[in-house]
């Protein structure tokens, strides 16, 4: 970065005995920017004209944060109301003993829908749609890095979602709980297509997930305010980035699982069919390694906010910033090791057992940190009585309550007990409610100013809160007693006479009392939501808070984005929210005339360059619609149609992104104050190489779950291994697997050093493509004449398994390559290099790894001889 020769502040600064910082900016410019005078009139309403969002029909090509978050977070309130409904319906059917008020499939189809919205379609989607919504403003950021992506996987969601819900309504929802272990959701004994909805469902609401997380990890790294070091980075961005590194660690395990049920639902691989040398206990650990971080995933995020509005409420610094931020990476690292306490009861070792079981209570530590975190700020404050407050202390309350039962059922023997009874229900119920439902009815209440410049009810609230208080502990109490005296879960009736009689009315009359709060408060959010409010500025800011959201805000994010230089920068320069407004900080025009955001560096948050955004588009919206044909469609066994659909994904995919990666005539622009910022870049500085990192740890993370798999399943029935390896693939396999890798990787130097670099490297994209293919339809030529048969065992199923995975990449590999060469063909691959080929060579490099790990493992285990 360099400062020009503009007069003002630049030239000031020139005489200042400043040291550059270690990335090369001198810090010093920080200090002069809100000496900045006024800016002309019009820059303002060119920069609002910029980022408007299109009027009536062509507003779902919008692609704002602002915009696109708010359709989430109502989408996933919808699905946590409908959820809500089927649970009414199977409360009233368990009211009473005996009691016919829905069959007992219907029953069954109630509680896999209730647990599968909850989960899948409420929780996470909620978490990520606040994010998309709150971060970009909390950073100072004018949007989130990728907002196209954003948008693709909202509607991704949506379409799904709405289509996976509906699935009930025609008899075609899955029976078999929202967990579907086998052998109950086989095709032995799940017949028909409704375990397939769920399957493909989940998976592509999965990857719709994984997406928005890679976009949230990169808007916290690279797009944080000047300034903004990570000592300085508000505890909820924090807890973001760990979000999404969760999810990209866990959910790849949740995506194989449903890959691997679905073969063998489809193509007879006994996969989870232990007669045959698979194992159903395999799907548990695979589920289990997502389901148990899932818990943690919703839980940060939303303790995260708590943190947030704490400091607000009690109007004080939060007690221990550090010690939260480190108890929540402890929460995040230490989640992972105690997936198989849901698995007790499944004959583990006993060593096993009690190590899961000491993670399982050791896991209470950083998150009782938290909780006496926020004890001690509302003590050293001065508390405001108002309707955020009151879910905040209830929340905690709640969540306490849960996290004491969560301790009792990690001990191996208590659990032995509790174990698929209604005891276990109370508990994950008390910590879902108090750990992300309450947090989030205390954020609609907290930051609704902020969204809508008026306040939800505070009369109306108070009514919400104490019906859905005492609602939740009438509901879910007396469950731990109706689990202790030995109710099971899962069934939908019981006989008289057992006792639990009285305890399950008084859940029932729970249930609708806190269903009745629910109600309440959506009356009070469509009144309130239904007339916008005019507030702006510090008039939205109702309750005092010192974070950077609260800025007034459009779809252009602030009027200029601020140097930040503490925790509570409202509260460290009261001056603040003028300054921006007037526009004496970065960006307080368009300097390009297009929509841009600075990108800055990860951890001192230096500015590196400007980033050029892309704007309204229709390509995310058909993207996604052609995306959940493709999977829905082969639900039905509309093979052809599927494959239309895929085919049109493509299509779209190729046309969004064709030009994203694009120059511009300026090559440096002046960002404010005389300084100057490039436009484009390549390499680790790009925003993109950060995302395409992402990308191949899923793809590195779901291979690792099937190498896991077959790596369990030869442990657990060897004698299943009967097909000796072959050995004919793998010289000419890893020959053409390091020519994929060796091409791929001397893409880009042959790019920057020769003249006919691009041609070149256009054709080394292409050969590597072919390489990987070649490699694949080698190794599985070699099997297939060795007579390994993905039906006959778990040896075939396992090894078909990781070759189809595998394929899978190899064909978005030879996808990617055929679009690059459409790029070389239309001029749009300039060397000496660009940002699409910085990707791609990342994606092929990684494929060719994935591709040597498939070819060696099988051949090397069990024989080892080769």
């Amino acid at each position: 970065m360099t400062r020009g020769a503009s007069p003002g502040v630049a030239g000031a600064v020139q005489d200042a005995a400043a040291q550059p910082s270690e990335t090369g900016f001198d810090t010093t410019l920080y200090e002069r920017f809100p000496t900045q005078g006024g800016r002309p009139a019009g820059e303002f309403e060119a920069l609002k004209k910029v980022w408007e969002t299109p009027a009536g029909w062509r507003s779902f090509s919008a692609v704002n944060n602002n915009f696109i978050g708010f359709l989430f977070i109502v989408t996933a309130f919808g699905f946590f109301i409908a959820a809500g409904i089927l649970s009414l319906v199977m409360r009233v059917q368990l009211a009473a003993p005996l009691a016919e008020v829905v069959p007992q499939e219907t029953y069954n189809q109630l509680f896999t829908m209730h647990g599968s919205v909850m989960m899948f379609l409420f929780a996470v989607p909620a978490i990520e749609a606040i994010a998309v919504l709150l971060l970009p403003q909390m950073l100072a950021a004018r949007d989130l890095p990728f907002p196209r992506l954003s948008a693709y996987s909202y509607w991704a969601y949506l379409i799904g979602g709405v289509v996976f819900f509906c699935s009930i309504f025609f008899s075609l929802a899955p029976s078999d709980g929202w967990f579907m272990y086998p052998p109950l959701s086989s095709g032995v004994y799940s017949k028909g297509i409704n375990a397939d909805f769920w399957l493909l469902g989940i998976g592509f609401i999965e990857i719709s997930a994984i997406a928005g997380a890679i976009e949230l990890i990169v808007g916290v790294l690279r797009t944080r305010a000047p300034g903004m070091t990570l000592a300085k980075m508000p505890v909820y961005a924090w807890a973001v980035l760990i979000f999404g590194v969760m999810i990209i660690l866990a959910f790849p395990a949740m995506i194989m699982v449903t890959f691997l049920l679905e073969l063998e639902r489809a193509f007879n691989w006994p996969l989870f069919d232990a007669t045959r040398g698979g194992d159903p206990l395999l799907y548990q650990h695979l589920f289990w390694f997502f389901g148990h971080p899932d818990v943690y995933i919703i839980f940060i995020p939303a303790s995260a906010m708590v943190s947030t509005m704490i400091v607000t409420v009690a109007q004080k610094r939060l007690v221990g910033h550090e010690l939260v931020v480190l108890a929540m990476i402890a929460t995040g690292f230490i989640s992972f090791g105690v997936w198989a306490h849901h698995m007790f009861t499944v004959g583990l070792p006993g060593l096993s057992a009690g190590y899961f079981s000491a993670a399982s209570m050791a896991v209470a530590i950083p998150a009782g940190a938290q909780v006496f975190a926020w004890i001690c700020t509302l003590a050293a404050g001065r508390v405001q009585r108002n309707v955020p407050s009151l879910f905040l202390v209830g929340g905690i309350l709640i969540f306490v309550m849960g996290g004491l039962t969560g301790v009792m059922v990690g001990m191996v023997a208590f659990d032995g007990q509790a174990h698929d009874t209604y005891f276990v229900v109370a508990h994950f119920h008390y910590v879902l409610i108090g750990g992300m439902v309450f947090p989030l009815l205390a954020g609609f209440y907290y930051w609704t100013p902020m969204m809508n410049g008026q306040r939800l009810s505070e009369a109306v609230g108070r009514w919400v809160f104490w019906l859905c208080f005492v609602g939740v502990h009438v509901s879910f109490l007396p469950m731990h007693l109706t689990g202790l005296m030995g109710m099971p879960r899962r069934v939908n009736t019981y006989l008289p006479d057992r006792g639990w009689d009285t305890t399950n009315l008084i859940s029932t009359v729970g249930a609708f009392i806190m269903a009745a709060g629910v109600l309440l408060f959506l009356i009070d959010a469509v009144r309130c939501y239904a007339r916008q409010g005019g507030g702006g500025g510090e008039a939205r800011n109702v309750f005092g808070a010192g974070t950077l959201e609260w800025l007034s805000a459009g779809n252009y994010g602030v009027r200029s984005i601020p140097v930040v230089n503490d925790l509570e920068p409202l509260w460290a320069d009261p001056r603040m929210a003028s300054d921006v407004e007037a526009g004496r900080y970065f960006l307080p025009n368009t300097a390009t005339g297009e929509r841009e955001t600075l990108v800055t560096s990860a951890a001192r948050a230096e500015p590196q360059y400007l980033q050029i955004m892309p704007g309204p588009s229709w390509w995310p919206l058909l993207a996604a619609l052609f995306t959940a044909g493709c999977f829905l469609l082969l639900t039905v066994k509309a093979l052809a149609l599927s494959a239309a659909c895929g085919v049109l994904t493509v299509f779209c995919l190729m046309r969004w992104v064709w030009g994203n990666d694009r120059h511009i005539p300026q090559k440096q622009v002046d960002v404010g104050a005389g300084i100057l910022l490039p436009t484009y870049v390549t390499g680790p500085q790009a925003h993109g190489w950060w995302a395409a990192v992402l990308l191949t740890i899923v793809l590195g993370m779901i291979f690792s779950m099937a190498m896991f798999g077959y790596l369990y399943l030869y442990g657990a029935h060897p004698d299943a291994w009967r097909i000796a390896a072959p050995s004919g693939a793998l010289v000419p396999g890893l020959l053409l697997l390091g020519t994929s890798l060796a091409t791929a990787y001397m893409a880009r130097p042959v790019m920057a050093n020769f003249e006919r670099g691009s041609g070149a490297s256009a054709v080394l994209i292409a050969l590597s493509a072919v390489c990987l293919a070649g490699a694949l339809a080698t190794d599985l030529s070699d099997w297939r004449h060795a007579g390994l048969r993905g039906d006959a065992s778990g040896q075939g199923a396992t090894v078909y398994a990781m070759m189809a995975w595998h394929g899978s990449v190899v064909l978005a590999v030879v996808l990617s390559a055929f679009y690059y060469l459409l790029r070389w063909m239309r001029g749009l691959a300039p060397r000496p290099a660009n940002k699409t080929l910085e990707a791609l060579r990342i994606l092929f490099i990684y494929a060719a790894l994935e591709g040597a790990a498939g070819l060696l493992l099988p051949r090397l285990i069990p024989w080892g001889g080769l």
